[in-house]
């Protein structure tokens, strides 16, 4: 009979891309999130608020309750900050910031505002 020797069976540890967790938590969707805003912010679409909702839409978030700030001035100059958002759930958002002004992009789960709003101040439109 021929001899055997055992091997490790268990495959190696690859790193996986954070996926949408639907039923879970603003914290559970942070990770994809995060990766979203850093890979538009990356791209040459980085000054395009429009750019991180379809970004996000294609990753799986409900566009239906997303906001985004304007991402130009009322007298058409870039903005210096934008800012979008998920609503999550009726506590939570998920939201972030991009911009000259802002650096690196930062993204955070905060609490939901009175009404369940996510952002202050007017918003842009996002249509289909």
């Amino acid at each position: 009979m021929p001899s055997t020797t055992a091997q490790s069976s268990r495959p190696a540890t690859v790193p996986t891309a954070p996926v949408l967790v639907p039923s879970g938590s603003a914290d559970d969707n942070l990770p994809l999130f995060r990766a979203v805003t850093v890979r538009v912010w990356a791209s040459e679409q980085r000054a395009s608020g429009r750019a991180y909702i379809d970004a996000l839409v294609a990753a799986g978030f409900d566009r239906s309750a997303m906001q985004l700030t304007e991402d130009h001035s009322t007298v058409g100059n870039p903005a210096e900050s934008i800012q979008f958002s998920v609503r999550w759930g009726d506590r939570e958002c998920l939201v972030g910031q991009v911009g000259p002004s802002t650096g690196d992009p930062v993204a955070a789960v905060l609490p939901q505002l009175d009404g369940g709003a996510c952002l202050v101040g007017r918003t842009a439109t996002l249509g289909p």
